[in-house]
């Protein structure tokens, strides 16, 4: 699975011009299930967020995880993580279908609750505008395939 993960003061996403998931101070996590992906990806993926120590400590120092500041996630599917662009026009034949997709995006965010991590989400498949303030910034990749 790949993410891409963006340390945020607040971000919301919104269909057809209703807010329908949102977070403060926290973590915006865009996430793509891959050909091949199971819910073992999904896991190794959402414990690595859950850890991953990009907030700053008394020392300005980037050594908190969002669970260290109670902070929370706002996780919208994006299958365009997926993207080939060897051309000029963008492939997205390695994403997973969208059956998995589906499954694994559901599987990702209730294994990251279940790590103590309040998530709000997007809607799979829909036609989103998702608006953040990012906070640093701070942007990370993260791949589950590599």
């Amino acid at each position: 699975m790949r993410a891409l993960v963006q340390r945020v003061s607040k971000a919301e996403v919104a269909v057809e011009g209703t807010v329908i998931g949102r977070c403060g101070a926290g973590l915006m996590i865009l996430v793509c299930a891959m050909e091949g992906d199971d819910e073992a990806a999904a896991e190794k993926l959402a414990a690595k967020i859950s850890k991953l120590r990009i907030f700053k400590d008394e020392n300005d120092k980037m050594n908190r995880s969002i669970r260290d500041i109670g902070g929370s996630a706002l996780v919208v599917s994006q299958f365009t993580l997926a993207a080939e662009t060897k051309g000029n026009r963008p492939g997205f034949s390695t994403a997973a279908d969208p059956e998995t997709g589906l499954a694994l995006y559901e599987h990702f965010t209730e294994t990251l609750r279940a790590l103590d991590v309040p998530c709000e989400t997007g809607k799979f498949g829909a036609d989103m505008a998702v608006s953040l303030t990012n906070d640093g910034p701070v942007t990370i990749w993260l791949d589950t395939a590599q």
